[in-house]
């Protein structure tokens, strides 16, 4: 697990730090750099228009602090273009995905600009351009990298030609349109080309140089070369998409110990251990938010029960529901212990001295990745604990205290349409009745039939919604064996009525407990089967929030919410089911 920040002053002891051990790497890794370069860095970030250029420096560190990796970009302001000059994470510290989520937090810089576009050099992959012939292969490789964003060498200009007879190991000029689709016109390279030439390379070439090059650029657009990625079985994978990962950091305060609970510490710390390795995940802590949010879902009287009660419980003290309203549901009783039956579907969810501060925390951390989400980010997890789909306006049941996606959802609909899609193995209850009556929330379930699958007297598919929301809440019931084709067949009735619907957002209330040998469940997904499933949900092209539920079977849980984000952040094109 890593974090990424940017380094904006080189005068705090933080920066400092990061910044001697930036300038080590640079100096060991990059031979042919001046040491004016590596030892004006500092004052480059003091001085931003020192260079006529404003240069970002973005590290990547572990959750002790230390330098994982790091990018170096610069801004052209008055030109309005992007440099990458390194993306760097030295000898020793290479793979889990560092460099990848560098780049694409790079491109967030430069997208949030108005940007012609980010550009860098690579050195070439024709052996006979190398002066080893066996640097091609690495070099390859690197334009692969780069490629899988959509960054391309550049073809039909002189950027190449040497300043000296018998040059080898000239770079590309590559140029990513970050997702805009945008050609690259003959104006802008030209001014892009002598900006690099005369601001980075004026120790280097002349004035001379610089216009040769400059003319040379004809063609209109100017045109760049297709890099051919590998593929395997019909199968085409791009590079995977960065997730910010929001965890509750007060989940494991809440921890029953009555044997036979499954719902425990171990299931975060199994996801994290996985996702610590996948390299595409951006942790982000949660911030605290205003109670209106929970209140905007659930009844004032449920939340202020679970509050007090949880309050005057003693410690390692648990409250189990035990007498059920059934012949006079209006009436709550006044004694506590009493209570905990009004306001409970089940017998096995206690209430304890923490279970509100955990439920709280995954509340905030489900609207902290709201925020993300509506600040451009495309994909955001709140890895929480308790679950919450099962917690409805006015009750709480099914290890669920405070429903998370749904909250999420309410917060999103001030923005624009939601779908709530819950690929749990057990009914999304929670959030057919929050939104019962709302058309601006549309909510599908796909979940083991209540004939035979927790809930039990929710999640029919005839339960399709009332007053204005009649037709906008759908139950897909699946029979207790069910083969993961048959499955996908049913997301794609989901994915449908998704479609149909238009939304702006999209919730996922992800659900790992549809996994071989889960002991909640009956089915048997594999990685592999995540993987698919990830990959169909991303076919709806929409921001998501994905909100963890349940998955109880701790020795796959991580390979499995693994499998799920490669395949619902990889720009794979799927091969035919």
């Amino acid at each position: 697990m890593f974090r990424i920040r940017s380094i904006t002053s080189a005068t705090l002891p933080q920066s400092q730090r990061e910044l001697s051990e930036v300038q080590r790497i640079l100096r060991s890794s990059f031979s042919g750099l001046r040491p004016e370069e590596i030892d004006g860095l500092p004052e480059k970030l003091s001085n931003p228009l020192s260079h006529r250029f404003q240069t970002s420096l973005l590290v990547a560190e572990d959750m002790r602090g230390n330098l994982r990796g790091f990018a170096l970009a610069s801004y052209a302001p008055d030109i309005k273009f992007w440099w990458l000059d390194y993306v760097a994470t030295g000898n020793q510290l290479r793979g889990n995905g560092i460099g990848g989520a560098l780049y694409q937090r790079v491109r967030e810089l430069a997208r949030a600009e108005d940007s012609i576009g980010l550009f860098f050099e690579c050195l070439p992959d024709d052996p006979a351009a190398c002066s080893d012939p066996v640097f091609a292969k690495p070099n390859a490789s690197r334009l692969r990298f780069y490629a899988r964003f959509g960054a391309l060498p550049l073809v039909g200009t002189g950027y190449e030609t040497p300043t000296s007879p018998g040059d080898k190991d000239l770079p590309h000029l590559v140029y990513d349109d970050l997702g805009t689709g945008r050609p690259l016109s003959r104006d802008d390279c030209r001014a892009v080309v002598r900006a690099v030439l005369e601001r980075k390379y004026a120790y280097l070439v002349g004035p001379e140089y610089v216009e040769t090059i400059v003319a040379s650029i004809q063609d209109e657009p100017v045109r760049t070369r297709p890099i051919a990625l590998p593929t395997k079985s019909g199968t085409k994978r791009g590079p995977l998409d960065e997730v910010a990962l929001v965890v509750n950091d007060r989940h494991d305060i809440h921890h029953v110990r009555e044997r036979g609970y499954v719902e425990a510490p171990v299931r975060i710390r199994s996801i994290l251990r996985r996702l610590d390795t996948a390299g595409h995940f951006r942790r982000v802590e949660p911030r605290e938010h205003d109670e209106t949010h929970i209140l905007g879902v659930h009844d004032p009287a449920l939340v202020a029960y679970i509050q007090r009660t949880c309050e005057n419980l003693p410690e390692g003290q648990s409250l189990y529901p035990y007498v059920f309203p059934i012949r006079n549901a209006s009436r709550p009783p006044r004694d506590g212990a009493y209570a905990a039956g009004y306001y409970c579907i089940d017998t096995f969810t206690p209430l304890n001295r923490n279970a509100w501060l955990a439920a709280r925390r995954g509340a905030d951390c489900a609207l902290t990745a709201v925020e993300l989400v509506r600040d451009g980010q495309r994909f955001a997890y709140a890895l929480v604990r308790p679950p919450g789909h099962h917690a409805e306006r006015r009750v709480f049941g099914g290890f669920c205290y405070l429903n998370n996606a749904a909250i999420a959802a309410h917060l999103l609909s001030a923005s624009g349409k939601v779908a709530i899609l819950d690929v749990d193995y057990h009914h999304g209850n929670g959030q057919q009745d929050i939104f019962w009556e709302r058309a601006d929330v549309l909510t599908v379930s796909l979940h083991g039939h209540p004939s035979h699958a927790y809930p039990f007297f929710t999640g029919f598919p005839e339960e399709v919604g009332g007053a204005a929301g009649t037709g906008f809440n759908l139950n897909i019931a699946l029979p207790e064996e069910l083969d993961a084709a048959d499955y996908r067949a049913a997301l794609e009735t989901a994915l449908a009525r998704i479609r149909e619907f238009q939304p702006r957002y999209l919730v996922v209330a992800l659900g790992l407990d549809t996994a071989k040998g889960d002991p909640t469940g009956s089915w048997s997904h594999g990685p592999e089967d995540f993987v698919r499933n990830g990959e169909m949900l991303r076919s709806l092209d929409l921001p998501t929030v994905v909100v963890q539920e349940g998955g109880y079977r701790s020795s796959s849980l991580g390979a499995n919410a693994a499998a799920f984000f490669s395949g619902l952040c990889s720009d794979r094109q799927m091969s035919p089911a």
